[in-house]
């Protein structure tokens, strides 16, 4: 797999939005925005459990994630699947710190999801 540059990185790290795309069981795309965590090689993102993007992954892990700014591109390919309790106490913190925002607490958002890339593409 194509290791990320430092620079698409730190874009990871502090960027604030990140789009995600699943796909809906009769094939077509569902494309929203969410909060991101960048941890030890993967992404984290806190979903409803009840939402369109929650229902697909359950369908089809298989995802497509991408910064918000088309002119830097840093676009991830990769498989979702529901992070194991105990969250990783890194990523709770790293929400904490990004957000001002404590998923631990969370009463709508309880869904974490871990992205594990398979490919990235930059330019």
């Amino acid at each position: 797999m194509k290791e990320l540059l430092r620079e698409s990185q730190k874009r990871l790290e502090s960027e604030k939005n990140i789009w995600i795309a699943s796909v809906r069981p009769d094939g077509r795309p569902h494309l929203v925005p969410v909060w991101f965590a960048s941890h030890a090689g993967n992404l984290f993102v806190c979903i409803e459990p009840g939402s369109v993007k929650s229902r697909n992954i359950r369908q089809n892990t298989r995802v497509v994630l991408a910064l918000e700014d088309g002119s830097s591109p840093v676009i991830c390919e990769g498989a979702a699947a529901p992070a194991p309790e105990p969250w990783p106490s890194a990523v709770v913190v790293l929400f904490q710190q990004k957000y001002d925002w404590d998923i631990t607490t969370e009463t709508r958002y309880t869904q974490l999801l871990a992205i594990t890339p398979a490919k990235w593409l930059t330019w």
